[in-house]
């Protein structure tokens, strides 16, 4: 794969783990069990994929500088230092919430999952956003 090409795979796994953060969501409140599980690891696995491209892409890449100045530079840098400090704490939320649902402790894990999914897609949108100021705009 070519290494340009890997800011838009990474945006569009981040796209992918938001649509199944939501789905996910709308099927537990449908106390449709399966799909809600099929959707949550399927988010798990993208963001996963999301998680290993981006390590490879800064590893061979190194940082992109943002370009904008003004209001536009301080939205961004806003955007981008609340996105990557959640998505340090997200990690360890989505382990114990997986490994709740494992164990089935219900209770458990539909309480830390209630903080887990906003910030879990506060990260995947905000990545896209990030991605869209750096490289679109």
């Amino acid at each position: 794969m070519n290494l340009e090409t890997l800011p838009q795979v990474n945006a569009t796994l981040n796209t992918t783990s938001a649509v199944f953060l939501v789905a996910g969501y709308l099927f537990i409140r449908r106390k449709k069990i399966h799909p809600h599980i099929l959707c949550m690891l399927s988010a798990v696995l993208s963001s996963t994929l999301f998680l290993g491209s981006y390590l490879y892409y800064h590893a061979h890449h190194g940082s992109t500088a943002f370009q904008g100045t003004g209001a536009v530079r301080i939205f961004y840098f806003s955007i981008l230092i609340s996105h990557t400090i959640l998505a340090v704490v997200v990690v360890p939320l989505v382990v114990i919430t997986l490994f709740r649902a494992f164990k089935k402790d219900f209770v458990k894990h539909a309480k830390i999952a209630r903080v887990t999914l906003p910030v879990w897609l506060y990260v995947s949108v905000t990545g896209v956003m990030v991605y869209w100021m750096l490289y679109q705009l």
